[in-house]
């Protein structure tokens, strides 16, 4: 009995010494895990993460304000050039997680894309500084050379593809650094999320401040000279902090078992299903490197058909042959796939209405008054620091206030479910598009009662209260969709489940698009004026943002009912894996 004891003894200082959740050190070896990963690690990663907010935002604010006035674009030609680069700004995660999680591992990807991050904004900066690939040879330009707007669109693009590989591969590099079997580790990784976002507002807070204050007043060659020279310095920290870091080997393609469960499960469809799930094909845990085995759920069945062994055939032939069957594990791993698509898809509708922040809500800045004090303007595009306000406070609340005493109220690790916490930032986005109409309303009636002054005499700050709410709300749902499809896709997938988050985002650009030039179309062919005209003042924004506010208010109608029906990824513990095992688990993630 005594020598059982001190075998678990030794077991659990062994635990406690090493890191044994598949990840290695620098070295390859197995990482230690006093000197490797948590906050030590993390904060080298934060900093590349706040340099590149720091350069997106000061570049995505702007945007719209650069087309419109430097390369003379329409207001709604330049909304469209705003949500296709941010568009694909956000879907290019998708290649860039896929190619991390199969081929080139998370640090290496977040490495290169970060160079040909800093390759944009080279190409930027020339764009502006070199005589010849200038807007044109005065300070105001009427019509720009072409070769400065392929240039610049070049260079925005090429950023574009940095962000693709940087973005997924960064914050899931991050989150690899906390051992999910380690309780300490577990709940630092929850906060992990929360500080991720802190660093990222605080990235965006200076993004939309002080580069956009040097843009307006000083030149957007010296805004883009400095963000370069940040992502140089952020890029140098960032292979700094190479021997702290905990890394994830690539496994291969993520998608070619999936594919392997549905022709298995096609092949096997006739068969019929055992009478006790325990009886479905599961590697032991004791024979597999894998960190972590998947209970099985009761949701498409059909699926399951693949992880059961044919009796007219030699098992030991099946097993080796994965096209013909599949684990339970990975069975799973395709359901939890597949459960994420209603919740994509109900996301989309908060997506949209965080678009019109960079868009119309700018635009909005630039017809009021942005004067402080007599003798100091503030520049259109800082108005968006009210957002990162709003989301630094909420993470701020949530983390230090609200998650302890949510605990303990629901004895919930997260305090609320991830899902919950997603939910409560789709509220705040119907609240924004309702402030943001009224507000718009009150705009429009100061263009009309009084034309030649228009909404000048209108502080800017009347567009804080919109500004702040959708912060509130990112701080929640953003952040909320970050954890959620970091946590709930399988652990091999991990960078392109950040990108799934981000191409959340991506969608609702491109749909938000599609949106304006659907209304355009049918509000100029019903009454003979569009909601969308030359400018605001002939615009009709405020029956825009009416619609968002009811589309939103639906959409979160039908989410409540996805995410009731919601079934969390339900992992076996270390130990041997029992039926009791995974009932204890589902207990455990019931409200996950």
């Amino acid at each position: 009995m005594d020598k059982i004891k001190t075998t678990e003894e030794s077991v659990e200082i062994d635990e406690q010494k090493w890191v044994n959740d598949s990840s290695v050190d620098h070295k390859g070896r197995v990482p230690l895990r006093g000197s490797t990963g948590v906050w030590k690690a993390s904060l080298f990663i934060i900093v590349i993460e706040f340099s590149e907010r720091l350069s997106y935002f000061g570049l995505a604010t702007s945007l719209i304000i650069y087309l419109t006035k430097v390369i003379h674009q329409d207001l709604k030609t330049a909304a469209k050039s705003v949500n296709y680069w941010s568009g694909v700004t956000t879907l290019m995660p998708l290649l860039g997680g896929f190619l991390a999680d199969a081929f080139l591992g998370r640090f290496s990807t977040v490495l290169v894309s970060s160079i040909v991050y800093l390759l944009g904004l080279l190409l930027l900066t020339m764009s502006r500084v070199v005589p010849s690939l200038k807007p044109c040879d005065t300070d105001l330009c009427h019509e720009p050379r072409k070769v400065h707007e392929e240039i610049f669109f070049l260079a925005i693009y090429l950023i574009s593809i940095g962000t693709g590989g940087h973005k997924p591969s960064l914050e899931s590099f991050g989150a690899d650094q906390f051992d999910d079997d380690h309780p300490e580790e577990r709940k630092k990784k929850m906060s992990f999320f929360n500080w991720w976002n802190f660093g990222l507002c605080c990235g965006l807070l200076l993004g939309v401040t002080l580069i956009v204050y040097v843009q307006d007043r000083v030149s957007w060659a010296m805004a883009d000279l400095i963000l370069t020279l940040v992502m140089a310095s952020s890029i140098v920290i960032f292979v700094a902090g190479r021997p702290f870091y905990r890394y994830r080997k690539a496994t291969g393609s993520p998608l070619t078992p999936m594919l392997q469960v549905f022709v298995a499960a096609i092949r096997k469809r006739n068969l019929l299903f055992p009478a006790n799930p325990s009886h479905l094909y599961e590697i032991p845990k004791s024979e597999t490197t894998q960190s972590r085995l998947l209970c099985h759920t009761d949701k498409l069945k059909f699926l399951d058909k693949a992880a059961i062994l044919d009796n007219t055939q030699d098992s030991e032939v099946q097993q080796q042959n994965p096209w013909k069957l599949a684990t339970v594990t990975k069975v799973e791993e395709l359901k939890l796939v597949i459960n994420m698509i209603p919740i994509w898809l109900t996301t989309i509708p908060f997506g949209i209405c965080v678009a019109q922040a960079a868009t119309f809500f700018i635009k909005q800045g630039v017809t009021l008054d942005r004067k402080i004090v007599h003798n100091f303007e503030i520049p259109p595009a800082s108005i968006f620091a009210l957002a990162a306000i709003g989301m630094i406070v909420s993470v701020s609340v949530y983390d230090k206030i609200l998650m302890p005493i949510l605990r303990r109220a629901t004895g919930n690790e997260r305090g609320i479910s991830i899902l919950q916490r997603i939910g409560i930032g789709m509220i705040f986005s119907v609240s924004t598009m309702i402030v943001a109409a009224l507000v718009e309303r009150k705009r429009l009636n100061l263009v009309h009662k009084n034309p030649l002054e228009g909404s000048s005499s209108m502080s800017v700050f009347w567009l804080a209260p919109q500004f702040l709410i959708i912060g509130i709300g990112d701080g929640f749902t953003l952040v909320g969709l970050q954890e959620y499809f970091y946590d709930q896709v399988p652990d091999s997938m991990r960078s392109l489940g950040i990108a799934f988050y981000l191409s959340v985002i991506g969608a609702a650009n491109f749909v938000s698009s599609l949106l304006i030039t659907i209304v355009d179309h049918i509000t100029k062919n019903s009454s003979g004026k569009s909601w969308f005209g030359k400018d605001l003042n002939s615009s009709r924004l405020d029956y825009f943002y009416w619609l968002l506010a009811i589309i939103t208010a639906v959409n979160l109608c039908v989410y409540v009912i996805v995410a009731m029906n919601y079934s969390y990824k339900n992992v076996h513990g270390k130990a041997t894996v029992s039926v009791a095992d995974c009932n204890d688990a589902d207990d455990r993630n019931a409200m996950a």
